[in-house]
């Protein structure tokens, strides 16, 4: 029972893991091969014997406890049933089992918003660099060929922009519409954390190269217009940025919460399952007292028979 017990906590570990939004269909499948083989252990370990009797069963077996042939009824231990209820130390183990696993998805999740970051933060600077461009070309005194040269310049960084917006952690897209679900406790409890849509229009709009709708610096005309997109865009990545530094910051909180939940559960344990050294000690000692004190008294009253012999002589 007791690497069934480790067993069981390890497929509480694995669920907790695979509950992480960050986590690819890769990564899942990973997890559900490890939890079958646990689940095939457990189930064996039911089914085991001990000379040909069942180990587990919902019968009692009768224990001989004296000569004349009493017997108590020794209750059997039933792994068959839905649940069954573990020690004190055994569920704190497991939830702190479970906290290091949720510690993992938290930090996982961090180190997700931090990948963010680090791509809006260059995209950022690629648009400011974007809206440079679009001032200089603004300029009526700069020749066509100047604008030409400005609008390679630009077009590169459209793409550069475009291509961000695509960007994957762990086969997971880094930006889009859906919220992920991030664990935030030992029973399993998520927030989601909202998505960072980059294909929103005011992103399309700057990094739109060609057709109708363009946005590009090969005129004055243009570069007004380019200006225009490329500011909307640079106002967009701030509030996304600062929604982003929100969510980093629950994180945040949430690791050091559960650290601390972490830290608790092991005192815990330590003062359900570890013994008081000072209470036993003084204990040991007063049972030590009493045996000799009684080895005095019998030894005392063994030689009372001999000194009346003695007398009688």
């Amino acid at each position: 029972m007791k690497t069934m017990d480790k067993a069981l906590r390890r497929m509480g570990e694995l669920a907790m893991l695979a509950k992480d939004g960050t986590k690819s269909q890769g990564d899942l499948d990973l997890y559900q091969k490890e939890f079958e083989q646990l689940q095939e252990y457990v189930d064996d370990t039911r089914t085991k014997k001990y000379n040909a009797v069942n180990l587990f069963g919902s019968s009692a077996l009768a224990v001989t406890v004296d000569s004349e042939g009493g017997t108590f009824d020794m209750a059997g231990i039933d792994l068959t049933t839905s649940s069954y209820t573990l020690a004190v130390t055994s569920r704190l183990r497991a939830q702190i089992k479970r906290l290091d696993s949720a510690l993992s998805n938290v930090v996982n999740a961090v180190s997700f918003t931090q990948t963010q970051d680090g791509f809006m933060k260059t995209m950022d600077k690629a648009l400011r660099r974007m809206g440079e461009l679009a001032m200089l070309a603004k300029d009526g005194t700069k020749s066509q060929n100047d604008l030409d040269l400005y609008q390679k310049e630009f077009s590169q960084l459209q793409e550069y922009v475009d291509d961000t917006r695509t960007k994957k952690y762990n086969d997971v897209a880094l930006f889009g519409t859906s919220a992920l679900a991030v664990t935030v406790d030992s029973e399993g409890d998520t927030f989601d954390m909202a998505g960072i849509d980059l294909t929103a229009g005011v992103y399309t709009e700057a990094v739109q190269d060609g057709g109708t709708y363009s946005c590009k610096l090969t005129s004055t005309t243009y570069a007004d217009e380019a200006l225009i997109k490329v500011k909307d865009a640079i106002s967009q990545i701030a509030v996304d940025r600062a929604q982003l530094g929100a969510v980093q910051s629950r994180l945040n909180f949430t690791n050091d919460q559960l650290s601390i939940t972490k830290e608790n559960l092991s005192s815990a344990i330590s003062r359900v399952a570890d013994v008081d050294v000072a209470t036993e000690a003084t204990q040991y000692a007063r049972y030590q007292i009493l045996v000799q004190s009684g080895t005095q008294m019998l030894t005392q009253a063994n030689q009372l028979p001999q000194a009346a012999l003695q007398l009688l002589r």
